[in-house]
């Protein structure tokens, strides 16, 4: 057996540049590169191995562990599960990407990181950034990953490798664990030489599997399909990562079944698609969510049915509804007593398509569907159309940004009030044009994901929707994306403070509380924009916010236009109930009727199946 001596971190570099992957026959390179921000316990042992491969495996230099390690998430969003690597020190370094490893395991998105660890001989201990545990010196604080990984190891020996990169991308290749996985690296380790096997470092290929749909369940569904007289789709993200759009598209088409989108779906079918009834749940329209309280089956595909989506399992009323759920994971095909159809997205939908031949959904429904979403998409005109308030709402922000940007532009957004009002609002011309972080709902996710968007795909203009309290958390990023000529058109929503938090303390009953600043921010954001590299101006209105916006996509480089906004506004249409729990006691009499309300409406609550 032929051997080469390399350190086992020269040896992990060499065996990320190696891996390809390839679905349905299109092949690419695995990684698309390694963040790093370089500190002890990671500049000597991969710094030295990332700059020998730079020309094979990319480095990009971050300014924040927990906004690289979000920025490659949100690569592997855009990209559709390619994926990217990022390391760290020792300490602080490692535990600043535990929020990310967290956003990438509610989103079931895949990225490897290497957080750099405490010596494995302990010769030194204890070393900077150590923390000790007095009962286990086995623990370091790359334990904390553990919760939060999909898959983890700590590499005590060079060798170890060799079993655990092969397992590691096992999870991160697979439909169904994907996740993010955490190779915890001792630093000591890293600098160990070992003679690796040469094949070890040959291309391999790895290919997304399809899983069909077993065909006794795959029957049982079609057969629930075809009694049913008011059937409902509900798209979630598994759509997009399955590249199953077309096929959902067609799908719904041919039979005459009209479509809600998650948050996570949001852009599986163009707003105009004649079957798409848009956002559905917490910040659903009226068209999805109608259709829903009174659907008999709901076919879920690719999606975890979050309490946003089921209005914390109050949206289904219809008493004999049955819920068939369409995913690649067993785990989320169970869930809410639902008829399994564990598959592929794009492959279960085939197979159902083949299995119902002609079978269309009553035409009545599908009339009723498609004079819903037309009511629908009248009050979404109305809600982002231009006015002349001295501080404009978010959804009239959004829609003078939706009229701005081309149908190919891609728009960006996470916490805070602005995901709601873009699920419901926002007009997707092109498929897979909206990137909303959701399923963890993180804040400081929005500059950062939007680098990571850029990276995957450069060729598109992406816009970042970004409140000021965000911002305020994570803005780092900015500053990479000049450096790295990966320009970002970002509009900074100046509310004053948390204002979505405000509203939801305030529906509860609540006092205006901690949320918002007295008297606005009083922040120069547009001059902080500017000092770390970006264009940037401030807007006194949204028809200067008009003007503004075609002059900032035509920048070359990233851009920042910021606009004070009403925090207590929001679109009052459409939306459902949410599962806040409110003070059985409260000496405030707004408490204890939001507590009457919310009784009420938890007797709502059912799980289908």
């Amino acid at each position: 057996m032929t051997t080469i001596r390399l350190t086992m971190a020269q040896a992990l570099v060499r065996f990320l540049a190696a891996q390809r992957g390839e679905t349905d026959g299109s092949e690419h390179a695995l990684f698309a590169g390694v963040f790093a921000i370089f500190g002890h316990g990671n500049v000597a042992g991969l710094g030295e191995a990332l700059n020998g491969a730079r020309d094979r495996l990319p480095t990009f230099r971050a300014h924040n562990e927990q906004a690289m390690a979000l920025a490659a998430v949100a690569f592997a969003k855009a990209s559709r599960r390619r994926m990217m690597a990022c390391t760290t020190s020792i300490g602080p370094g490692a535990t600043n990407m535990i929020t990310a490893a967290a956003v990438a395991r509610a989103n079931r998105l895949p990225v490897l990181l290497l957080p750099s660890d405490v010596f494995a001989g302990r010769r030194p201990d204890p070393v900077l950034q150590q923390i000790e545990a007095f009962g286990d010196p086995t623990i370091s604080v790359n334990d904390c990953f553990r919760p939060v990984s999909r898959w983890r190891d700590r590499i005590t020996r060079p060798e170890q490798i060799l079993e655990s990169l092969l397992q590691a991308m096992r999870v991160l290749t697979d439909p169904a664990e994907c996740g993010p996985v955490t190779l915890a690296l001792p630093q000591d380790v890293q600098a160990e030489a070992y003679d690796y096997p040469e094949a070890f470092f040959a291309p391999r290929c790895w290919r997304i599997r399809r899983p069909p749909p077993d065909p006794a369940r795959l029957a049982d569904a079609a057969a629930a399909l075809s009694q049913a007289r008011a059937p409902l789709i509900i798209a979630g993200g598994g759509v997009h990562y399955a590249l199953a759009c077309d096929v959902l598209a067609d799908f719904a088409v041919r039979h005459g079944m009209p479509v809600a989108e998650t948050q996570a779906g949001k852009g599986a079918l163009a707003w105009d698609h004649p079957r798409n009834m848009g956002a559905i749940g917490v910040t659903g329209g009226t068209a999805a969510n109608e259709l829903a309280a009174e659907a008999g089956l709901i076919l879920a595909v690719g999606t975890r049915l979050s309490d946003f989506t089921t209005a914390s399992r109050s949206l289904f009323r219809n008493p004999l509804a049955l819920l068939v759920q369409l995913n690649a994971a067993s785990f989320d095909a169970t869930k809410h007593g639902a008829l399994p159809l564990v598959a592929d997205a794009r492959a279960g939908l085939d197979a159902l398509d083949r299995a119902l031949a002609s079978w269309t959904a009553p035409a009545g429904w599908t009339a009723k569907a498609r004079d819903l979403a037309t009511q629908w998409n009248a009050t979404v005109t109305q809600a982002t159309a231009p006015s002349n308030t001295p501080l404009p709402s978010d959804a009239q922000v959004l829609g003078a940004v939706n009229r701005a940007a081309d149908p190919r532009d891609v728009v960006v957004c996470a916490a805070g009030g602005s995901p709601g009002e873009l699920h419901k609002l926002w007009r997707c011309r092109e498929v897979g044009t909206c990137h909303v972080e959701y399923g963890y709902s993180c804040m400081g996710y929005e500059i950062a994901g939007g680098l990571g968007v850029k990276l995957a795909l450069p060729e598109r203009e992406v816009w970042v929707l970004v409140g000021d309290g965000s911002y305020l958390m994570m803005n780092s990023e900015i500053a990479p994306s000049v450096m790295l000529d990966k320009k970002l058109n970002i509009v900074v929503l100046d509310n004053g403070g948390f204002d979505c938090i405000d509203r939801l303390q305030r529906s509860c009953g609540g006092a205006s509380f901690n949320n918002l600043f007295p008297n606005g921010s009083g922040i120069d954001f547009a001059g902080h924009a500017a000092s770390l590299g970006a264009n940037s101006r401030k807007v006194a209105s949204l028809a200067e916010l008009e003007g503004a916006l075609p002059e900032i996509r035509a920048e070359r480089r990233t851009s920042v236009i910021v606009i004070a906004t009403d925090p207590a506004a929001s679109t009052n249409a459409g939306g459902a109930w949410w599962d806040v729990a409110v003070p059985e006691i409260s000496d405030r009499a707004e408490v204890a009727a939001a507590r009457a309300a919310y009784e009420v409406a938890r007797a709502r609550q059912r799980a289908i199946g």
